[in-house]
């Protein structure tokens, strides 16, 4: 069996877009609690907007949460971008890039990207 350059090159991009989504989504999930704590102190500064109360108050475990899905799907994709490199598991490998795609800007390029030279290299797993 020919070893062409697809599955590495696939690794590697889908390991960069893993370590995106943990190192954004670890900036997240420790931002969320931020603002809970300063909704008390922001609250007066907000007031209506149109009419309509705004109201923040739940933002920050939303982006807590954002950021726990972020670390989540990071992980997953430097599994499967492991596994790539090894040649080894190709639906893993496969899904590992396919969950990078959600990791904008960085993960969906390059996502994109490992899908087709995983697709293409699909012969050269084990």
């Amino acid at each position: 069996m020919d070893r062409t350059w697809k599955p590495k090159t696939a690794g590697i991009m889908t390991i960069i877009s893993g370590c995106y989504g943990i190192g954004i989504g670890s900036f997240l999930a420790t931002l969320g609690p931020s603002f809970s704590t300063a909704y008390p102190f922001l609250e007066p500064y907000l007031g209506d907007i149109g009419g309509i109360p705004f109201d923040i108050s739940g933002i920050g475990l939303l982006i807590g949460a954002l950021g726990a899905a972020g670390i989540t799907l990071g992980v997953i994709a430097l599994i499967g971008g492991i596994f790539a490199l090894k040649r080894r598991l190709w639906g893993l490998s496969l899904a590992g890039a396919i969950v990078s795609l959600p990791l904008i800007p960085v993960g969906t390029v390059l996502g994109i990207l490992s899908i087709i030279f995983l697709v293409k290299g699909k012969k050269e797993f084990a």
